[in-house]
C-alpha cells in the first residue's frame, strides 16, 4: 500500500521572507545515512571489568560494516541485519585503555603503579566474579569510600590516566579508525565520551572531530577527571580547535537520567544562564541522544499528559546502585528541553537548547545491533534471554528495563567523516528507535503544495525554505508551510501516522506545547482539534512473534499550515512518525524461553519511531 496525502490549504506565494541554514543554492544533501555516534569497546574501563575484555575497536568496526564476528559477550557469531554507514567508537576518556594495557598487555607504565598492582592482585585471574569485584570497588574509591584496592581516586587518576598514560590506547584506537575509514563507503569517525557523572546525574557527552587521525593524535581527549563541568569542556574544545584545527560536535545524551541538569535554569556554579553560556553551548553541543538504549528522552506522561505516545521505552534507573529512580522533570527530556529554550530566547536574546535530535545505542560490547530481532543488549549481563531477568549492574536496571535503540540519521551529500560532520553542525539530522525509516522536513513561506511528494519537493524544499535544522523569521505577511515525507523502512513495518509537536511561547513567556496528526493510513479521519483517535490496529501474533503489514502505509508525503498559527510567538515544529504495532524484543524473549511475557514486565509490543530535529520560528 502506498498512501500520498496533501494538505488541502492553498499557500499565498511570497516573496519577502527570511530563511537561514548554511547551505550554498544549489549544494543540498540527496542521501540519508544511518548511523552510531554512541559505541564503547573493551578501552571503556567498565566494559573490560564487566566481562567483555574481548571486545575491540576493530571488532565493532567490523560488525558496523555488515561483517560476521565473534560476539564479545556470547562468544557466538553475530551479523547485524544491514550495515551501518558510520560508526563513532566513544570510549570512556577516563583511565581510556588502562584495562586492556594493564591486564592483557602488563604494561610497566600502569602495572608498576600502585594502583595497578592493587588491580592485578584483586583480579589475578581475570574471572568475571573478580573484574566485577574490581568495577565496583573503583567506584568505591572514585566516590572517596574505603575499598579493597586500598586506593583513592586521587591516586587512581595518577597511576592510571595523567600524563601521557592513556597516549598508547588513544593512538592504537585512531589508526584502528583510519583503517576503517572508506570515503563513500563507510566512515569511521574519530570520538570519545566524556563522562560527567557527579551526584548519580548523566551529565555525559560523546565528542568527536571531522578530520583524520594526524590531527586527532595533536591531543588527549579531555575526561571528568580534569573537570566534571560541561562549561569546562566547551573551553577545552575551543582551546584545542584553536591550537589543532580540529573540529569537534558534542553530544549530550540520557536527558532522562540527568536528575535535574541536562536542560537547567542553572549553570553548574549555580550562577543564572546567561547570554555566553547559551551561545557557547549552541555552539559545540548542535543535537542530543533523543533515544537510546537507557530509553527514550523524547518526553515522558507526567510531562506530556495529553500525548498517548509518551510512554515509550521509558527508563528512570539512575546510575547509582542504591536503587534510586529519577523522577520526570522539565530538566530531563528534549521537548520540555526545547520549551525551555524558547523561554530562554525570548529572555536572552539566545537560545541554549536550540538542538537537534538523534538516537545511538550506547552499547557497551561494541556491538551496535539493537534491532528487536537481533538485540545485543547494552552490555555482558544483558546479552542473552536468559540473563534479561536479573540486575544489568547499571543501577537497579534489569535486562528488559533496556530499550533496542536507536540510530542517528544525517542527510548528507556523500558519506565521508567531513560531510557527515557537517551535517550534525547544521543539524539536518533525526532520531529513530531503530528502524531505517526515511524522513524529509521542510519549512517555508513560498511553497507550492502541489509539489509534496514530487521530485522537485527537495529543491523547493532548500531554495524557498529551509530544511529540519533550519530558522524561519516572520514575514508579517503569512504563516510558514511545512512539507514532510516519511518513507518505511526497506525490510521494516508499515507507518501509522505522521504527527507534528509544536511548541510556543506567549508574551508573557509561557511555553506550551501540541501535538498534530498531519496524515493517518487506512481511511481514518483527522477530527477539528487536529488528531485522529482512532488507533492503526495491531497484527502481531503474540504466539509467534511475527506482524503482518496489512494495514497502515508504506509512505507519506503531505504539506501543512499550522491552523493556530500566531506571528507574534516564538515556536518550534518537529515531525514525529510512528510505525504499525511490532513486537518487541521481550515477546520475542519471551517465546525464545517458554515464558508469558507478562513474566518480563515489558510489553509485547511496540510502536517504533522518528523524530525530526525542529525547524523553529521567530517573529519579524
Amino acid at each position: 500500500m502506498q498512501f500520498l496525502v496533501r494538505n488541502a490549504i492553498t499557500l499565498v506565494i511570497v516573496t519577502s521572507f527570511a530563511a537561514t541554514n548554511s547551505l550554498a543554492a544549489g549544494d543540498y544533501p540527496e542521501n540519508v545515512y544511518f548511523g552510531d555516534t554512541h559505541n564503547h569497546t573493551g578501552n571503556s574501563f567498565d566494559v573490560y571489568l564487566f566481562g567483555t575484555p574481548s571486545s575491540t575497536p576493530d571488532t565493532a568496526f567490523r560488525f558496523a560494516k555488515g561483517e560476521k564476528v565473534t560476539s564479545p559477550t556470547t562468544n557466538e557469531e553475530w551479523q547485524i541485519n544491514e550495515p551501518l554507514d558510520f560508526l563513532v567508537i566513544a570510549d570512556h576518556a577516563e583511565m581510556m585503555g588502562a584495562m586492556p594495557l594493564l591486564y592483557d598487555e602488563n604494561l610497566a607504565d600502569l602495572a608498576n603503579t600502585k594502583s595497578g598492582k592493587a588491580f592485578i592482585k584483586l583480579a589475578g585471574k581475570k574471572t568475571e566474579e573478580e573484574l566485577l569485584e574490581v568495577y565496583y570497588e573503583l567506584q568505591n574509591a572514585n566516590d572517596g569510600k574505603e575499598n579493597k584496592l586500598g586506593i583513592t581516586g586521587q591516586e587512581m587518576a595518577k597511576d592510571l590516566h595523567s600524563g601521557e598514560k592513556r597516549r598508547t590506547a588513544w593512538e592504537r584506537y585512531i589508526e584502528t579508525a583510519d583503517k576503517h575509514n572508506e570515503p563513500g563507503k563507510f566512515s569511521a569517525i574519530i570520538g570519545w565520551e566524556w563522562t560527567s557523572t557527579t551526584g548519580g546525574a548523566n551529565l555525559h557527552r560523546v565528542v568527536f572531530q571531522a578530520q583524520d587521525g594526524s590531527t586527532a593524535k595533536k591531543y588527549l581527549p579531555y575526561s571528568t577527571l580534569e573537570s566534571d563541568d560541561p562549561e569546562d569542556l566547551w573551553a577545552w574544545l575551543q582551546q584545542t580547535s584553536d591550537a589543532t584545527g580540529a573540529d569537534f560536535v558534542a553530544i549530550p545524551h540520557n536527558p532522562n537520567l540527568s536528575m535535574r541538569r541536562m536542560f537547567p535554569m542553572l549553570r553548574n556554579n549555580g550562577e543564572p544562564i546567561d547570554k555566553a553560556y547559551a551561545e557557547t553551548r549552541s555552539k559545540w553541543e548542535p543535537a542530543v541522544e533523543a533515544t537510546q538504549i537507557k530509553g527514550d528522552s523524547e518526553t515522558h506522561p507526567a510531562l506530556s499528559p495529553n500525548d498517548e505516545f509518551a510512554d515509550f521505552e521509558t527508563y528512570n534507573f539512575i546510575l547509582t546502585p542504591d536503587g534510586s529512580l529519577a523522577e520526570p522533570d522539565k530538566a530531563d527530556y528534549m521537548r520540555t528541553g526545547l520549551l525551555r529554550g524558547l523561554e530562554f530566547q525570548q529572555k536572552l536574546g539566545a537560545n541554549p537548547f536550540k538542538v537537534g535530535m538523534i538516537g545511538s545505542t550506547d552499547s557497551h560490547t561494541g556491538i551496535t545491533a539493537v534491532e528487536e530481532n537481533n538485540f545485543a543488549g547494552k552490555g555482558q549481563h544483558d546479552a542473552k534471554p536468559e540473563q534479561r531477568s536479573h540486575p544489568t549492574g547499571i543501577g537497579s536496571s534489569k535486562g528488559w528495563d533496556m530499550a533496542a535503540a536507536g540510530y542517528a540519521a544525517v542527510w548528507a551529500k556523500e558519506n565521508t567523516r567531513e560531510a557527515i560532520f557537517e551535517a550534525f553542525k547544521r543539524k539536518e539530522v533525526y532520531a529513530t528507535s531503530g528502524p531505517r525509516i526515511k524522513l524529509r522536513f521542510f519549512g517555508g513561506f513560498g511553497f507550492d503544495l502541489d509539489k509534496v511528494g514530487t521530485s522537485d519537493m527537495a529543491t523547493m524544499g532548500y531554495e524557498k525554505g529551509v530544511p529540519m535544522g533550519g530558522d524561519l523569521v516572520g514575514n508579517g505577511n503569512d504563516s510558514p508551510a511545512f512539507m514532510v515525507q516519511v518513507m518505511k523502512a526497506p525490510d521494516g513495518a508499515n507507518l501509522d501516522r505522521v504527527q507534528i509537536v509544536k511548541g510556543w511561547v506567549d508574551k508573557s513567556g509561557k511555553s506550551y506545547e501540541r501535538i498534530y496528526d498531519i496524515a493517518v493510513s487506512d481511511d481514518r479521519t483527522i477530527d477539528d482539534s487536529g488528531r485522529c483517535q482512532e488507533p492503526v490496529g495491531n497484527t502481531v501474533d503474540l504466539k509467534t512473534g511475527k506482524y503482518e503489514n496489512t494495514i497502515g502505509a508504506t509512505q507519506f508525503s503531505v504539506g501543512w499550515k499550522d491552523p493556530n498559527f500566531d506571528e507574534g510567538q516564538s515556536a518550534f515544529y518537529y515531525v514525529r512518525a510512528l510505525e504499525i504495532p511490532t513486537p518487541r524484543y521481550s515477546l520475542l524473549d519471551a517465546i525464545q524461553l517458554g515464558i508469558d511475557v507478562k513474566d518480563t514486565k515489558h510489553p509485547a509490543t511496540i510502536q517504533e519511531r522518528v523524530y525530526s530535529t525542529p525547524i523553529w520560528y521567530t517573529p519579524k
